[in-house]
């Protein structure tokens, strides 16, 4: 059922209301404690420095964000797939899973030099390293969607004689896409930490730098109002990211899941 225009209205203010309520206190505080710029610059001087490095802020989440969109889509393909392999045999699954957990658990800072010498600076060592950071939600939530099929859909299944791959195509694979979804929004995030962290160490030249870079650069010349509107820009991409996966998981379960039929 849709929710009513007053709800939706509701939805809508009260974080804009609570956005505007801590703004307007960290703006006070700032300036009423006096507050070092270089330490805790007040919003105003956050949204200047966004307004007159808005060509740089621009091209940087261009960057980001085309590494981090591709990235996320290797991580959502190579998930899925994996995630299915697994699930086909407990053995393959015993053998390879622990595997992926190293994904999840690997410093990328730590490897970030070898993504560099493996693939050069720039854009493909940078969406490698979003790809590692992001391809483990995929394949667990994967993973746990086809393992928590109904039992007795399985067994109506065998009962009329499907094969294992009509099983797959037509209960397993279905069953699973709410997880599958739930990894993909988690995925979304992690996808653009792991691009940022990636420029950190392959990012690109100074004439097409990522967010990473700017942060870095702004970092280095104590420009906390430019870095703060650097990662306000990283963050409003992951949420774009997130809001963009949200949508097509709420075309895909809407008329048959209930997670997405009070939406």
């Amino acid at each position: 059922m849709a929710q009513p225009a007053p709800s939706r209205l509701g939805a809508v203010l009260a974080p804009l209301l609570a956005l505007a309520a801590i703004l307007a206190v960290w703006e006070g505080l700032t300036r009423a404690l006096a507050v070092p710029a270089y330490l805790l610059p007040p919003p105003s001087a956050v949204l200047a420095a966004a307004a007159h490095d808005a060509g740089a802020l621009a091209s940087g989440a261009l960057m980001t964000g085309r590494a981090a969109l591709i990235g996320f889509l290797m991580s959502a393909v190579f998930g899925a797939l994996a995630a299915i392999a697994l699930g086909s045999s407990r053995l393959l699954e015993k053998a390879f899973y622990p595997y992926t957990i190293f994904l999840q658990t690997v410093p990328i800072v730590a490897i970030a030099p070898l993504l560099v010498l493996w693939f050069g600076p720039g854009l493909r060592a940078v969406a490698v390293s979003a790809f590692i950071v992001s391809v483990f939600p995929v394949i667990a939530n994967t993973l746990a969607g086809l393992r928590s099929v109904d039992p007795g859909l399985r067994d109506l299944f065998r009962l009329y004689g499907a094969g294992r791959f009509a099983t797959l195509v037509k209960l397993s694979i279905p069953s699973a896409v709410p997880s599958i979804v739930t990894g993909l929004r988690v995925a979304s995030g992690l996808a653009v930490i792991g691009t940022i962290v990636g420029e950190f160490v392959a990012g690109f030249s100074e004439d097409s730098a990522g967010l990473g870079i700017l942060v870095l650069s702004s970092y280095r010349q104590l420009r906390t109002d430019l870095l703060f509107a650097a990662v306000l820009t990283a963050a409003a991409l992951g949420l774009a990211l997130f809001g963009a996966v949200n949508l097509v998981g709420a075309l895909l379960l809407r008329r048959w899941h209930p997670s997405e039929q009070n939406r």
